[in-house]
Parts: structure tokens; C-alpha cells; sequence
């Protein structure tokens, strides 16, 4: 989201006319939020922000422990408003950062808020201007889906078919073990043909499931669908899923992958390295 549609959002969400009210309005509610979230969520939230808006992400203090009323007051007290209009701009803002960031990031600062903030992050995401389809985010990546599905093919020694049940597989599991926060990350990075298995996974609820490299090479093989009766056996899913990892990184680059694998206990590390996994 550019800044003119984020502040337009403002605008419109909260009766404000003018573009520097909005502004203002905006920038301390990010302020005051950023006082309340971890840094890492906070630098999170800010990266996908416009450009503009990125340094109101910034706090001034470390973080601080305080409910929706005091959240209210200080961007009331900052605005010189009355304290139903600075909660109507204050929604207004969080509508507008819920179309930015998406259901995902949104929900992993919701998961640092205390329960008393939901009804206003509720109100606000209800008010959000919808989200794109998957098919109209915006592809950052490098790699097309063809490309993607070769790559995984010569690395595990499969067919097309086979190697693209693998990919749509290993991605749904992932998607289950990873943020929702992550997912939306990956989405434009990757070819809508595999956004689908990725949100499919992350439909299990926003937090991350834990699961060890055990039981993610479980799911794995229940997903990747061969012939009735025949079970594939451990070795097999285990060289389709280090394939398919291995092109994913390749896909994202070094910088996303780490957020990812930051993410995996250390075990997962065995999926790509030259380890053997035993």
C-alpha cells in the first residue's frame, strides 16, 4: 500500500478532510503502538509500511506494559481530541495498517496486545478495505512456477506431476509450522500457482503449530498423494521435502530464508545441509 492510499484510508475511515490531520493522526497511533509491541514486531510492521510512515514505527522509550485505555488517552492527549474521536481515528489508523500489512502480521501484534485491545482490533479489521486475492499480489520473486517445479524435479528425481505434489505438500506443512506474519512475507515472493498449498497450511490458525522434524515429515507424506495402497516410504520424503526446501531458498533468497529457518528448530537443519537425516 502506497502512502496516498493509506492515508486516503484514514480519511475515509475516520470523517478526517485534511491530508496533514490524517498524517498526524496516523503517525502517533503507529508511535504509541510501537511503545506497546516488541521492537522485532514493531521493525516488522514498519517495513511494510510507506516509506514515509516507517519512522513512525519508532519508539522513543523501551517497551511498555499498558491496556486500551491508556493506548487512547496518549494519542488523545498527543491530538488534543476528545476521547471517542481519537478512538474513531485510532481505528481508523489500524484499519488502514491491517490492509498493509495483511491478516497475518496484523495478527502477530494482536498476539503481543492484551485481550482488552481485540475488540478495537476487531472493530478495526472489520473496517479494513479487503485484502488482495492471491492471484493479485503484486510477484516480487525471481523464479517462475515452471521453474520452481523443475528445479525440485532434477533435485529429487521426479517427474513434473510428482515433483509438483511435492512442492503443493511441503509448503502446506510449512505453512502450518511458520507464522502467519512469515506467510504473508513469502506470499509475493512466490508464484501464485504456490501461494495456495502455503495459506492451505496457514489456515490452521494464525500461531505457528509446533512440531518437531519428526512429525513435519508426517504431514508431509500424508499430503503427497501417490497410488491407492502404496506408501512412500521415509527416504523418498525426505528427499522431496530437502529438494523442495532447497529451491525454496533459492527462491527467496538469503534474507527471507533466514526469517523462515529462524523459525525451525534445529533440527529442520538436516533438511538443507548435506547432513543425512537418519
Amino acid at each position: 500500500m502506497d502512502y496516498e492510499h493509506f492515508i486516503g484510508t484514514v480519511k475515509e475511515k475516520s470523517g478526517i478532510s485534511d491530508d496533514q490531520e490524517a498524517h498526524r493522526a496516523t503517525c502517533q497511533t503507529l508511535h504509541t503502538l510501537a511503545q506497546r509491541i516488541s521492537p522485532g514486531e514493531a521493525e516488522d510492521l514498519a517495513q511494510q509500511l510507506p516509506e514515509r510512515l516507517r519512522d513512525c514505527m519508532t519508539p522513543e522509550a523501551p517497551l511498555e506494559s499498558f491496556h486500551v485505555d491508556e493506548f487512547i488517552r496518549r494519542i488523545e492527549e498527543y491530538l488534543g481530541a476528545d476521547h471517542s474521536t481519537a478512538e474513531r481515528e485510532a481505528r481508523a489508523v489500524l484499519a488502514a495498517l491491517y490492509a498493509a500489512v495483511g491478516p497475518g502480521e496484523f495478527s502477530d501484534m494482536r498476539a503481543q496486545l492484551p485481550q482488552d485491545f481485540h475488540q478495537l482490533l476487531d472493530e478495526a479489521a472489520a473496517e479494513a478495505p479487503p485484502t488482495p486475492s492471491l492471484e493479485e499480489i503484486p510477484f516480487t520473486g525471481t523464479m517462475t512456477y515452471d521453474e520452481f517445479v523443475r528445479k525440485v524435479a532434477e533435485r529429487a528425481e521426479l517427474d513434473r506431476e510428482e515433483a509438483m505434489r511435492a512442492a503443493a505438500a511441503v509448503l502446506q506443512v510449512l505453512g502450518m509450522r511458520i507464522t502467519a506474519g512469515e506467510v504473508e512475507d513469502l506470499l509475493p515472493m512466490l508464484p501464485a500457482e504456490l501461494r495456495e498449498a502455503l495459506v492451505r497450511g496457514r489456515k490452521r490458525g494464525d500461531r505457528a503449530l509446533p512440531m518437531g522434524l519428526e512429525r513435519f515429515l508426517e504431514e508431509v507424506k500424508k499430503r503427497e498423494k501417490v497410488l491407492p495402497g502404496q506408501v512412500l516410504p521415509r527416504g523418498e520424503v525426505v528427499t522431496h521435502t530437502r529438494a523442495v526446501l532447497t529451491v525454496l531458498r533459492e527462491a527467496i533468497g538469503e534474507k527471507e530464508w533466514h526469517d523462515v529457518a529462524a523459525q525451525l528448530p534445529g533440527e529442520y537443519r538436516l533438511l538443507w545441509k548435506d547432513a543425512q537425516v537418519q
